[in-house]
């Protein structure tokens, strides 16, 4: 595979990996990075031979420059991809797509009219243990899905401003449901709150969604928990599948229990490595603009719900 032209807006924790990834992947040539943060421009140019542009347009401007990880604060993303599509950069950014399913809309359509590439970042889908998961469903091996239960947990993150937990955390779950259960949402209930101080939005949330096939999703986030989990276990007609994100590991349970053994890969690598396939190939990305639509859909229904008090369809979205 040729090898692409990228550049990096927004160098910050999620943005430094997506530069470290290019930087390291054969088929990808790290040309430029942005950020407004002096101090961490230096940084990450030094340790990867790069460009750095303070202003994100003059990235943009530059025409070898075929793709853009766009990984600033969520409030930001409309604006910044908008630009990058403006100038024909093939562009994926990092989960949620927007802050709004209006700015969402916005971007896919704006994509498709200017023939660009359009990604969105929801990297577990990419965890070799989700990956495996999904196999072993489509195998019928727990028969057919019945529920699923996540668990997303541990402390508060300072460098999360912009939004709650929901946002931040419960899309991850609710993206991994939809793509295991492969059926369209239907409902969504939520219940959330704040406790802490330091955070001026949601740092606790339960959601449950119903899928068209009747399996049913409950999710916990919090940004309470001492610890970190990440877990999610799917419950089918004939046994259990259960996925630790963290270890990247995956236990069989029922009729037909296995032993499962899993390559670890890093979801970030995998992940970018399937967008600039896309790329190269013009197909439509593994996650496309449409997917990250579809998961904010998800977590605005349920903020919606928890204001509420009340299930929300899909339909009242629309």
């Amino acid at each position: 595979m040729r090898t692409v032209n990228v550049g990096v807006i927004g160098v910050g924790a999620m943005g430094y990996n997506h530069a470290r990834v290019y930087y390291k992947l054969e088929n990808a040539n790290l040309l430029a990075v942005s950020d407004v943060s002096e101090k961490t421009l230096k940084k990450v140019c030094k340790k990867y031979d790069t460009q750095g542009y303070s202003d994100y347009k003059e990235l943009l401007e530059n025409p070898d420059i075929e793709v853009v990880s766009v990984c600033v604060p969520t409030t930001f993303h409309h604006g910044i991809v908008m630009e990058a599509i403006k100038h024909g950069k093939h562009v994926l950014v990092e989960k949620p797509i927007a802050f709004t399913l209006e700015e969402a809309e916005e971007m896919i359509a704006a994509a498709k009219e200017k023939g660009v590439i359009l990604a969105t970042g929801h990297v577990e889908r990419f965890n070799p243990a989700v990956q495996k998961a999904k196999e072993l469903i489509e195998n019928d091996v727990i028969g057919d899905v019945v529920s699923a239960s996540a668990k997303r947990v541990g402390p508060f993150p300072p460098r999360i401003q912009d939004v709650g937990v929901t946002i931040d955390l419960a899309i991850h779950d609710l993206d991994v449901m939809y793509y295991l259960f492969d059926e369209d949402v239907t409902q969504v209930y939520g219940t959330m709150g704040s406790i802490l101080d330091k955070c001026d939005f949601e740092d606790h949330a339960e959601i449950m969604v119903n899928f068209e096939n009747e399996a049913t999703g409950i999710l916990e986030v919090n940004w309470l928990t001492p610890y970190k989990r990440r877990q999610i276990e799917v419950t089918g007609t004939d046994g259990i599948i259960s996925v630790d994100y963290i270890e990247q590991s995956i236990d069989v349970y029922g009729k037909f229990a296995q032993d499962i053994q899993i390559k670890h890969e890093e979801p970030l690598k995998e992940e970018l490595k399937s967008f600039l396939e896309s790329v190269v190939n013009n197909e439509r990305p593994v996650i496309s603009g449409e997917d990250g639509l579809n998961a904010l859909k998800m977590v605005i229904a349920a903020t919606k719900s928890s204001k509420e008090h009340k299930p929300i369809s899909f339909d009242e979205l629309e």
